[in-house]
């Protein structure tokens, strides 16, 4: 938010992120929404997004800025920038997301660096932006794996999770094998 200097964050939350879903295990779209809502609470500026959810069905990101571009326009709002934060993993993605060359044309990407990863370069047609990430060196992947097997005391997570997250994945038994 600071390095874009963005006036607010949403999180999307996917209703049916239908990249990852048929691949591995993911977690009904309330829980991963309530996960974001408890990491977010309390930070000016960050909001959760259910559009993805409401809308229902597949979620792609074009719809959902076609969506947020709309709702801007019908409020007599100027047209906003649209920024899609993705992480530098999934920069070489983008080419099989639903309708690239529209989201290409309606939003920036803003590219998260992470530690380790390849230096994020542009694709053509596409505007690319570069953010400095956190320098956190796991990635979700092993967060939920590491709960599957361990539990949410892992020291790796103290200060990555919150405490209210923590407490949600605790109460929902979210992961096997959480305490």
């Amino acid at each position: 938010m600071e390095q874009l200097e963005l006036d607010r964050v949403l999180f999307v939350v996917s209703n049916y992120p239908w990249q990852k879903a048929p691949s591995r295990p993911v977690s009904p779209a309330k829980d991963r929404l309530a996960m974001v809502e408890a990491a977010i609470f309390a930070h000016p500026g960050l909001e959760v997004s259910r559009l993805e959810i409401d809308r229902g069905g597949p979620s792609y990101t074009v719809d959902t800025v076609e969506e947020i571009l709309r709702q801007e326009e019908a409020l007599g709002h100027r047209r906003p920038e649209i920024f899609v934060v993705i992480g530098a993993d999934l920069l070489e993605t983008l080419p099989s997301w639903e309708k690239p060359e529209r989201l290409a044309e309606i939003a920036t990407v803003a590219v998260v660096s992470r530690p380790g990863a390849i230096e994020p370069i542009g694709l053509p047609g596409w505007r690319v932006v570069t953010v400095v990430g956190p320098g956190v060196e796991i990635s979700s992947s092993e967060v939920r794996t590491a709960l599957s097997t361990q539990g949410a005391d892992d020291e790796r997570f103290v200060g990555m999770l919150s405490e209210s997250v923590v407490r949600y994945i605790r109460g929902r038994s979210l992961y096997a094998g959480t305490r």
